[in-house]
């Protein structure tokens, strides 16, 4: 009886033990994976990786970022400069998952790439946070995300195009919209589909849209208006908006060059550090609005909620959205544009 006993008991060790082996191998990769690590002390890395870093507005963000991390003590907040390439953001993420970061805020170059990216850093247990684009992971899940509400956004832009439209007098028959943006960015399909939308309902007239593909920056909205603007030889006034300052800034400029004056623009920017520097200047231009969207306010949120899931274990928030307002060379200083 003793004997049966004590290899019952031996045999409910073992599986336990087993159990407990099982456990521990199979939940610790998973809490690894998803980036659920202890809550950690001391000094934490955070990398902020961006695309097109050196536009104003990442400039912005990266800024913002490093205050927060002051703000909060013992953070660092490492900048790195994706450009456009997305095997260098690739290389990048391979890089600081190496150099073993805290955590991780990444504007992609290009949300194909989201869902090898959301796995590099869960397979290294990385707290990860999209910033400005969001990315999904294979399943189509979206990653954790700072930044705008597109739709809210081009629907401020559209209104403010639409209302200036409705002041100017102009005829719908000769004027064109130039909706100008990146394509294949579904941030920007959010921004100028809504803008369209909204404009349409504040203009209460029908306007002829031109879509206009860019990559995001000024120079090469400047060169495409060009041969658009030839194509279109009777338009006499042009309304602009698109996915950023830059591509405002861009056509805003090309109109100008092929000889229309700013009485025959009317530029809604989305961003507003472009278009404050004619406003600064006090020169007639074509930018008569813009949205301001604080990229330091975007930068800042991010660190600060990567700080709280590495230094208190606090989940990631799904969204943190930031503020936005319509600005004008009458108001663009007292709502807080920095103009550089």
């Amino acid at each position: 009886m003793k004997r049966t006993r004590w290899a019952a008991a031996s045999a409910a060790a073992l599986a336990l033990a087993s159990m407990l082996t099982a456990c521990s191998s199979g939940q610790a990769d998973t809490a690894a994976g998803s980036g659920d690590s202890k809550p950690k002390s001391g000094k934490i890395k955070i990398a902020y990786l961006q695309k097109q870093g050196d536009q104003q507005y990442f400039v912005d963000e990266g800024a913002g970022a490093k205050a927060k991390a002051t703000e909060l003590g013992d953070v660092e907040v490492s900048m790195f400069d994706l450009g456009t390439d997305s095997d260098k953001a690739i290389n990048a993420l391979d890089q600081v998952i190496a150099q073993k970061f805290d955590a991780i805020a990444i504007v992609v170059p290009d949300q194909l790439i989201g869902p090898q990216v959301i796995d590099k850093a869960k397979q290294a247990g990385i707290p990860l946070i999209a910033s400005d684009d969001v990315i999904k992971d294979a399943a189509g899940a979206e990653a954790p995300f700072a930044g705008f509400d597109g739709t809210a956004m081009g629907e401020k832009v559209g209104t403010e195009a639409g209302t200036l439209f409705k002041q100017s007098g102009w005829s719908a028959a000769d004027t064109r919209i130039i909706s100008a943006y990146k394509q294949d960015l579904s941030v920007c399909q959010d921004r100028v589909n809504a803008a369209d939308k909204a404009f349409a309902a504040a203009a209460g007239a029908e306007v002829k849209v031109i879509k206009l593909g860019t990559d995001n920056s000024a120079v090469d909205a400047q060169n495409k208006t060009g041969a658009l603007v030839t194509a279109n030889a009777g338009v006499k006034h042009w309304i602009v908006y698109g996915c950023n300052d830059e591509n405002v800034s861009g056509v805003v400029t090309a109109l100008a060059n092929a000889r229309f004056g700013a009485t025959d623009v009317i530029g809604v920017g989305l961003g507003a550090y472009l278009a404050c520097k004619d406003w600064q200047a006090g020169t007639a231009s074509g930018f008569k609005s813009a949205l301001f969207i604080d990229g330091r306010e975007v930068g800042a949120s991010a660190v600060q909620a990567l700080v709280k899931k590495v230094r208190d274990g606090v989940d990631l928030p799904a969204k943190t959205v930031a503020n936005t307002a319509i600005v004008n060379k009458d108001t663009w200083q007292s709502a807080g544009v920095k103009c550089s």
